[in-house]
């Protein structure tokens, strides 16, 4: 029989399934920011922002706090960005291995 957390695990992994809404997580690692603000940094439209957020934010990965009438969103778990970082890791890990075999391969 499958976990509850692991259901739920599943389920995050689906939601930061998508490489917009890491790069969003990584714009997000160091402090809260705008739509706006998130559309500049990553080069994307208003509106995919709008949306990939509207996912993180109903699977809880993403906070908001509105002042006047902008809206800041933040990441709701500092775990988050640590568990993306070392997946980063791991990837990178994987990466440079990778070159070596090619490496080794070629010589």
């Amino acid at each position: 029989m499958i976990s509850q957390v692991s259901q739920l695990h599943a389920e995050i992994c689906r939601t930061l399934g998508s490489a917009a809404r890491i790069e969003i997580l990584k714009a997000l690692s160091d402090g809260e920011k705008t739509v706006n603000e998130l559309s500049k940094t990553l080069g994307l439209k208003q509106a995919n922002v709008s949306q990939h957020l509207s996912i993180l934010r109903q699977r809880r990965v993403v906070a908001t706090r509105k002042e006047g009438t902008n809206i800041y969103y933040k990441v709701a778990n500092p775990k988050i960005i640590q568990a993306c970082e070392l997946m980063r890791q791991v990837l990178i890990e994987q990466l440079q291995e990778t070159e070596q075999l090619t490496k080794t391969v070629g010589a």
